[in-house]
């Protein structure tokens, strides 16, 4: 990732924003589209996976999957202030010794990072100006599922998020959203093997997930 967007990424997400964060999730739980993206992996049988959680904030999805058969989940965080906020929560939930957390750029950490049974990637693709390493990345870890949560490529989107990077650029903040192509986006994981079993969009927000044909039906996960 590019210096300036790891800058911004620490300063928009930096400990009154986790703090924020995890106050909200112990309230109210997860958002209405990360809540649409663990119920629909809690779908499929997750007895005994593996997770790898991409810019998983504070843990959310973690924890719900946790709850839901997963025995180990890797959390990757370009805040350290979520990723201290996530590690909290996993010691008040129980989790710490389930999880495992890293911190940095995915795409620069990705070579030393396995797969995993199910990859999850929420709002975080909006926030990586190079898509295409993200994603090809992200997908190639996914031995069997791949969930994403991403905009809509619609021009309300794009002329909502154009108005907000010109309201950070004059707070002379390096913080940037991008809304990237969502043919684009399925073409990379498609290309991976992936097939999409589950889609859901709101006025902002997609939520998709995609499963390697014939997952599970021996009732293990595939293996590396």
């Amino acid at each position: 990732m590019e210096c300036y967007q790891c800058q911004g990424i620490e300063m928009q997400f930096d400990r009154k924003a986790a703090a924020a964060e995890l106050r909200r999730v112990r309230t109210r739980g997860p958002a209405p589209t990360t809540r649409a993206l663990v119920d629909a992996l809690k779908t499929e049988d997750l007895e005994g996976t593996s997770l790898l959680d991409i810019g998983g904030g504070v843990g959310v999805i973690q924890f719900e999957l946790l709850e839901s058969g997963v025995v180990s989940a890797t959390g990757v965080e370009a805040s350290s202030a979520f990723i201290g906020a996530a590690k909290e929560e996993a010691v008040r939930r129980g989790y710490s010794g389930r999880v495992e957390y890293r911190h940095g750029d995915f795409v620069q950490l990705a070579p030393e990072i396995a797969p995993a049974d199910i990859v999850t990637l929420d709002r975080v693709v909006c926030c990586y100006p190079d898509m295409a390493a993200l994603v090809a990345l992200s997908a190639a870890r996914a031995r069997g599922l791949y969930g994403v949560v991403y905009p809509r490529d619609t021009w309300w989107n794009r002329a909502a998020l154009a108005i907000l990077n010109f309201a950070r650029r004059l707070r002379r903040s390096p913080f940037r959203v991008f809304v990237h192509s969502t043919r684009a986006v399925d073409a990379l994981i498609r290309r991976h093997g992936l097939e999409q079993n589950y889609y859901r969009q709101t006025l902002v927000w997609q939520v998709v997930v995609y499963a390697r044909p014939l997952w599970r039906t021996s009732g293990t996960a595939p293996q590396e």
